[in-house]
């Protein structure tokens, strides 16, 4: 039986309407480096989350190198003007699937069509680089970008995996309107930074892992293994020591939000990223029952002293934190 639908909503500069602010996250639907894909079940997955009222799905063509796009349009036909469509450019790949950084005008003018192509569209809704690429000015890739805008190609750019000095540079040249980094209870390291920023120049953030790639689902436990083509298999969380840290304050953290808020882990963990500020949330699944309690994140808040509680959990469970670092592509 499907949930009441998602309400909460938030305004992204350029944008023509609204969005949910939780989104459908569909790097694990591309199926590479999460075990292959499964098109009928991603499918599903994607009418579950409109379903539910969310209205921002957000995807990129290094996931599945272009398959996760297909299989959003797919997904979307007759139900296109009813939901924000965010991708990525500037990652390139050759025939060995290794991605490596590509922000170059040309790069950018390929991917745009084969996006569009790929997605069943004549727009994107928000566009974002998906890394910096050094290797280019950024007066270019960022000029070439709001040609884009300006031929009705693209409706607002973001950026993604950006540092303070990067988004400045990119800002010298064009409007700059949301930004995607890594946050969740166990990645923090943007409230330094990024959040601040975000706040001063109006900019959405679109947290990617949210449920730090399944850690804070609250299904794994030691006997967890992850294969060699899953992405986790690299996570220095999931290698010992650490590993049994993290699932120590998993653990913790279940019995908090079962004890104080009658939630489970799941809905806690999407919550928190929610109050944290201009936030959405990218709920990343692959299968229909992964976003079906996608409501049970609405409609209640976490209190400071709630907040407090669950730092002093992380700070007692996790000795020697670590970040999403082992996730970027060759590239400075």
């Amino acid at each position: 039986m499907t949930q009441a639908p998602v309400k909460e909503t938030i305004e992204i500069r350029g944008l023509r309407h609204p969005v949910s602010r939780i989104a459908l996250g569909t790097w694990a639907i591309g199926g590479w480096m999460w075990g292959g894909p499964d098109d009928r079940n991603a499918i599903a997955t994607i009418h579950e989350a409109l379903d539910l009222g969310i209205t921002l799905v957000d995807t990129a063509p290094v996931y599945g190198f272009g398959h996760s796009e297909e299989i959003v349009g797919q997904a979307l036909a007759g139900r296109r003007e009813k939901v924000a469509i965010a991708t990525k450019v500037g990652l390139d790949w050759k025939d060995d699937h290794k991605p490596f950084r590509n922000s170059s005008p040309a790069r950018i003018r390929k991917e745009i069509e084969d996006s569009l192509r790929r997605l069943r569209t004549d727009y994107i809704d928000l566009y974002q680089v998906h890394w910096p690429d050094s290797a280019v000015p950024m007066e270019e890739t960022a000029r070439t970008l709001e040609a884009l805008v300006r031929e009705g190609k693209v409706l607002a750019l973001g950026v993604s995996n950006f540092s303070i000095a990067q988004m400045d540079a990119f800002r010298e040249f064009a409007p700059l309107c949301a930004v995607q980094p890594p946050y969740n209870l166990f990645e923090r390291a943007m409230e330094h930074d990024i959040l601040p920023y975000a706040r001063q120049h109006d900019l959405a953030i679109l947290a990617y892992g949210p449920l730090c790639r399944g850690l804070l689902s609250g299904k794994m436990t030691a006997e967890t293994k992850f294969g060699p083509d899953d992405l986790r298999s690299a996570d220095p969380k999931s290698q010992p020591p650490r590993f049994a840290h993290y699932l120590q304050a998993v653990r913790e953290l279940q019995d908090f939000a079962r004890e104080k808020h009658g939630k489970s882990l799941l809905a806690l963990a999407i919550r928190w990223v929610l109050d944290q500020g201009p936030t959405i949330a990218l709920w990343g699944a692959r299968r229909p029952d992964q976003i079906a309690a996608v409501a049970d994140a609405m409609g209640w808040h976490l209190s400071a002293d709630d907040r407090r509680e669950i730092d002093a959990i992380l700070t007692r469970c996790i000795p020697d934190p670590v970040g999403p670092g082992f996730m970027a592509p060759p590239g400075a």
